[in-house]
């Protein structure tokens, strides 16, 4: 099977000069690499990014680090300062809980351009620590919203879709993206 997918990469794709390749040993690489192939498979599917959520979650940081730079560096010491302190104390888990909301979503998108759908997908992605079971999901980014579709998931061992020396057979990784996409929408793979 190892052989069979180092034909692949090196013979599936011509355009792609220098596979992706990523640390066996280092699972943040892996799933950094997947979640990054992932996102371009479905932008190569027509749908585009939105910047939104990932705006928000800039500036949510941002307001994080003030409070907690306005609490470290308030002009008056510990007695006086009390309420102040309690304040920031009971903000800063609010922003915090709400930055870290959407942790596994890697991408939002706009609907399809054309599409009678007035939703996105949000695409989430987990590896778990010391584990080789990545799944990938894709939901809709609105699920109150009429055209809103049923979550669809898979969960598959990463060490399909990687040689022995750590490049990624995008051909195999993309006919299984492509194929949730396909069952998000409802689309056949024989109609491709």
């Amino acid at each position: 099977m190892q052989e069979k997918k180092g034909e692949m990469a090196s013979n599936g794709n011509s355009s792609n000069k220098n596979p992706k390749k990523a640390n066996l040993m280092d699972p943040h690489s892996i799933k950094h690499l997947l979640d990054e192939s992932a996102t371009e498979i479905v932008a190569s599917r027509g749908y585009v990014e939105d910047v939104r959520m990932s705006n928000i979650r800039l500036f949510m940081g941002a307001i994080i680090i003030i409070i907690a730079l306005v609490a470290q560096f308030y002009w008056k010491k510990f007695p006086e300062n009390k309420n102040f302190l309690i304040g920031c104390i009971m903000l800063y888990p609010f922003f915090l809980i709400t930055y870290s909301k959407e942790k596994n979503a890697i991408l939002f998108t706009h609907p399809l351009p054309g599409s009678f759908s007035s939703t996105g997908l949000i695409v989430s992605s987990k590896l778990p620590r010391f584990a080789d079971m990545y799944t990938l999901s894709i939901a809709s980014a609105d699920p109150k919203s009429v055209s809103a579709k049923k979550r669809v998931q898979f969960t598959k061992s990463v060490t399909q879709w990687f040689t022995k020396d750590g490049v990624l057979v995008e051909g195999l990784f993309s006919k299984d993206v492509d194929g949730l996409i396909n069952q998000y929408t409802g689309e056949s793979r024989k109609s491709k």
